[in-house]
């Protein structure tokens, strides 16, 4: 008999991982607050449930993928109250990417009524949930980490532990704050290369191959037409949100400013994807650039 996750939460990255369990043989119990996000669910094989409580009874595993830590408090403590209501055998893993202090919350109300729990935020973005090939950064015991490699290895390429329950939390702010940096970095260098002539698909070549080579310039170029499949040549549509990356920057301020910790290129960049939120035509008349792809930090050097 197939064991049972219950998904919470099916939004652009939760309805692609719901998916990979289905295909890696788990029945998924799914629940989103989004009528048409549970039928996207329920037309790949999950059974579409009518409340959170429902989802996760008889549950082996809990996902959860949540817009913010208030809302991840909320579900499991204080308003769904989920923790009283989930089996004891079962392992909760909550994807959602919150500030540490949130999972730590949640994980010790968890270990007071005898549950299971781990932090595991994502790295990847929505092409890589829908293809299985996210990376998670696993906050929990050794052994509540060994037990979540049966479910994230259905939905991940890459799954580490980075210590105890709060930790992944703790990884994934830092590497979205690195990610924020080289983006508009990179972006930064291609601009006054094409303001000074240069074809920027040639220096984008000649960068790779050089000092100045990252994952923004090789997997996520953000200037139009370089590259193929990336949500710059899709005028900067899909992928991971402005308003994301700022919201993940300003976890990683408030990390900093509890840890005492000095963080100016991190702060630099928060700054400069505010700015870019509030300099663009972002649709309708409006002034915000939020609901783009983070790449599309590119127009804020351009002239066009």
């Amino acid at each position: 008999m197939s064991k049972i996750v219950a998904f919470i939460g099916l939004g652009n990255m939760g309805g692609g991982m719901a998916v990979n369990l289905i295909k890696a043989g788990f029945q998924v119990n799914a629940f989103d607050l989004m009528e048409a996000n549970l039928k996207t669910a329920a037309d790949a094989g999950c059974t579409p449930m009518t409340c959170s409580k429902e989802a996760v009874k008889n549950a082996d595993f809990i996902v959860s993928m949540l817009p913010n830590g208030a809302i991840v408090e909320s579900v499991y403590i204080d308003g769904d109250a989920l923790l009283d209501v989930i089996p004891d055998t079962a392992l909760i893993l909550d994807c959602s990417t919150i500030a540490p202090a949130n999972s730590r919350r949640v994980g010790a109300e968890a270990e007071k009524r005898g549950l299971n729990f781990v932090d595991a935020p994502v790295s990847g973005g929505v092409a890589a949930a829908a293809a299985g090939t996210l990376a998670f950064m696993v906050g929990g015991t050794e052994a509540n980490f060994e037990t979540s490699k049966e479910v994230l290895d259905a939905m991940g390429a890459n799954i580490f532990r980075a210590g105890d329950v709060g930790a992944g939390q703790v990884a994934k702010i830092c590497n979205n704050m690195l990610l924020a940096i080289h983006m508009s970095g990179t972006a930064e260098a291609l601009q006054l290369g094409m303001d000074n002539g240069l074809d920027p698909k040639v220096l984008s070549e000649i960068m790779l191959k050089s000092s100045g080579c990252n994952w923004s310039l090789e997997k996520y170029n953000p200037v139009p037409g370089v590259m193929d499949g990336v949500p710059s040549s899709n005028d900067y549509q899909g992928g991971f949100m402005v308003d994301l990356m700022l919201k993940d920057l300003g976890l990683a301020q408030e990390a900093a400013t509890a840890s005492k910790s000095s963080i100016p290129m991190g702060a630099s960049a928060r700054n400069l994807f505010n700015l870019h939120k509030n300099s663009g035509s972002g649709g309708s008349g409006s002034k915000d650039n939020g609901g783009k792809d983070f790449s599309s930090i590119q127009q804020l050097y351009s002239r066009d």
